[in-house]
């Protein structure tokens, strides 16, 4: 995507922005130092106190180990808090540092600026993402604005039944929204570099067209006052690059999704409060969600491959995050708009998905340890990427405290020896050994609730906010049903996340079969498969710790629990049946289940309409072809898409190379004819659907042929069109 360089930001700015610059660079040094600084002096403090307990019965070098273990752990608590606390006392005033202030951006005439609003798709659900798309487009005519916006639907899908459904889908949305010229389709035909690729690939082609683009998810929504909002802003401030919104969760049905989704919509204000608190212009992009400015992105984004093998080497993965700091290093900002209302997405509706979606970030996240050498980065852009890594490394550290506390305790056992009490450095507490653990067990326990505590506090200061989420006591009896799920969930996530590292480093995959759901959640089979590890580690392990000491079992007991019970909890929070019933019952309601916005409501309607006809259900197998071939409508949609793009020049070299030519890919349409689209294999059918010609010679042959030469699946194909 290189190209020549973009102006520098601000090129008309007035005659005292280096000072205002400078100020601006002095007041976020500041608050990063401030943040940091309160967290690492509060980890300090701890730190010697859990020291003086290791050293009052005699120091080792298991004890040792535990202590540097337990600094990581509560350093990485202690962030968590400050962001919490930090944001709390924000969110009552008016912070003059964020994006949104002042107001007066949206007095800007945006009718002359173009924005492409684009969304990656790879194989998703293709109703889910057109009406998600159909829902976006309506808000956004209703605001007056849509002329300034097309909409882009980027698809790297290599399945090639969603690739039919997503064009028929497609031309339907044109045709019912009249919006020809407003709403295109492309699919690749190579998917190389996954989305980021996908979305290069558009730049290179499109880019030049658009001053920014908006990138939203398979499944992300936005209000269009939003989306003209975000334009908005960044012709105000001409030194940004980057805005990311801070998406709210929406649409869960299932317990562990609508859980989920109520943490989301009560902690993350306070949370995203605190971060912006300290990131200011040098923030972070989440990969969707999010407005950028395309001329700097085209000129700073083309990503690297990073040096050796793979996992830490190849194609960067998890592109958002370098991304970000690529726009940073060029002196473009990088900001959150965190209280800017209307940008929603959906989130994973059971555990094990949610540990599929982790496995794939895992991977990204360690990558990063690469990319926090690079030069010339941000220090903030280090920090970002570090905290990002350290976000998947505290669950082994966690397993290894409890492993190595474990071992501290058998070795005692074992060896029979009795402790050596000595004076303790801080004889300032004059406690015993029991009430020093104590202390350090409940700082350790405000430490990690307090945030929750706070975001409670700041809804009961709120009176439409209570009410938004079903009221105070709905809410605080909400909370503390999400923090003893949380609390039996995590022993989980530290076991999955240990094993994800664990794989990553020595090479190998972790591989998930095809998930089975019942009518209404995970089956109790499935759950068994994933989870019958984690209730034998939960027995065989909360055994040892009751033979080796036990009081200490019952400090143990909440992550055995966690463990032993995972099968029955992943298969139970699965269902819709139980997340309906927590909503009649007044829990975990969010602001978008109390009064939906429109956008919001007119998606569940559509969505529940396609349900209700069976027109959302999965096609059949090997439909995708037979529909493009068969089907005159889906022919014709196929074949002038294929022609209006042309074959791919890199894609036919490709062929070349593998001596594959037109009178191979022939042979494979006489043979589907014959034998049927089951006879050939994905990569087959892909290859006979991207040649046109092809395509049109099939759709003719099908109907002209007599039927006793045909397969037995194109006769039924052709009595099913024909009825």
């Amino acid at each position: 995507m290189k190209g020549p360089p973009p102006e520098p930001p601000d090129p008309e700015g007035p005659p005292l922005r280096p000072l205002t610059a400078f100020l601006a660079r002095l007041i976020r040094s500041w608050r990063l130092f401030a943040f940091y600084s309160t967290a690492v002096m509060l980890t300090g403090i701890v730190s010697m106190i859990f020291a003086d307990l290791l050293w009052r019965t005699g120091w080792t070098g298991a004890k040792l180990l535990l202590l540097l273990v337990f600094i990581v752990l509560f350093l990485l608590s202690a962030i968590g808090c400050v962001h919490g606390l930090t944001g709390f006392l924000l969110r009552g005033t008016t912070d003059p540092r964020r994006i949104t202030h002042p107001p007066d951006f949206r007095d800007r005439n945006i009718d002359s600026i173009n924005t492409a609003i684009v969304f990656p798709v790879y194989n998703e659900h293709v109703a889910r993402v057109c009406e998600g798309l159909r829902a976006t487009y309506k808000s956004l005519e209703a605001t007056g604005h849509l002329h300034a916006f097309d909409f882009f639907l980027l698809s790297d899908s290599n399945d090639p039944d969603r690739w039919v459904e997503e064009e028929c889908r497609w031309y339907e949305l044109v045709r019912e929204l009249d919006a020809l010229g407003r709403i295109y389709y492309r699919r690749r035909i190579l998917n190389e570099g996954k989305k980021s690729g996908n979305i290069s690939d558009f730049l290179r082609t499109w880019g030049t067209r658009y001053r920014y683009f908006i990138v939203l998810d398979a499944d992300s929504i936005m209000r269009g006052d939003t989306l003209v909002d975000l334009v908005k802003l960044m012709e105000s401030r001409r030194d940004v690059g980057m805005i990311q919104t801070v998406p709210g969760l929406v649409n869960a049905t299932s317990l562990f999704g609508r859980i989920q989704q109520f943490s989301n919509r009560l902690y993350a204000p306070i949370f995203i409060t605190g971060l912006n608190f300290w990131a200011q212009g040098v923030g972070n992009y989440w990969g969707h969600n999010a407005i950028i400015r395309t001329e700097p992105f085209m000129h700073c984004c083309d990503l690297p491959h990073l040096p050796g093998r793979k996992p830490f080497g190849g194609q960067i993965l998890s592109h958002d995050f370098v991304e970000a700091a690529l726009m940073l290093k060029e002196n473009w900002q990088v900001w959150f708009a965190y209280d800017l209302e209307g940008s929603y997405e959906e989130a994973p509706q059971d555990m094990i998905a949610n540990a599929q979606r982790d496995r794939r970030w895992c991977q990204g996240n360690l990558q990063h340890a690469m990319v926090t050498l690079a030069r010339g980065l941000r220090g903030t852009s280090r920090i970002h990427l570090l905290l990002g890594i350290l976000g998947y490394l505290a669950s082994p550290l966690w397993l290894a405290f409890l492993l190595i506390f474990n071992w501290i305790l058998l070795f005692k056992e074992y060896t029979g020896l009795s402790d050596i009490t000595v004076g303790a450095f801080t004889p300032f507490l004059l406690m015993t050994g029991t009430q020093h653990a104590f202390l350090i067990f409940a700082v350790c326990m405000v430490v990690i609730f307090l945030p929750k505590i706070l975001a409670l506090l700041d809804l009961a200061l709120d009176e439409q906010r209570r009410r938004a989420f079903g009221g105070m006591r709905k809410a605080a009896l909400s909370a503390i049903a999400e923090t003893a799920f949380s609390s039996l969930h995590a022993p989980l996530q530290m076991l999955w996340h240990s094993k994800f590292i664990a794989t990553i480093l020595i090479g190998a995959g972790v591989h998930w079969g095809p998930q089975q759901r019942s009518a209404d959640g995970l089956t109790w089979a499935a759950a068994v498969r994933a989870h019958w590890g984690h209730t034998t580690t939960g027995v065989l392990w909360g055994s040892a710790v009751w033979f080796i000491d036990h009081p200490s079992f019952w400090w143990f007991a909440p992550v055995a629990a966690g463990m032993v019970l995972s099968i029955p909890l992943s298969v139970l929070t699965s269902r819709s049946r139980y997340g309906e019933l927590a909503r009649r019952s007044g829990l975990f309601l969010t602001p978008e289940e109390v009064d939906p916005p429109a956008e919001i409501a007119e998606l569940r309607e559509r969505l529940a309409m396609l349900e209700e006809s069976g027109e959302g259900d999965p096609h059949p197998e090997h439909s995708g072809l037979t529909d493009a071939v068969v089907d005159p409508y889906a022919n014709a949609i196929h074949v002038s898409l294929l022609r209006e793009k042309g074959l791919n020049p890199v894609f036919a070299e490709r062929l070349r190379q593998l001596g594959v030519g037109q009178p191979a890919v022939e042979q494979l349409a006489k043979r589907a004819l014959a034998e049927g689209p089951a006879a050939l294999d994905k990569d087959e059918r892909l290859l006979l659907m991207t040649d046109a010609d092809i395509m049109s010679w099939l759709h003719r042959q099908v109907w002209l042929r007599p039927t006793a030469q045909l397969a037995a699946a194109w006769q039924s194909a052709m009595r099913r069109f024909a009825g």
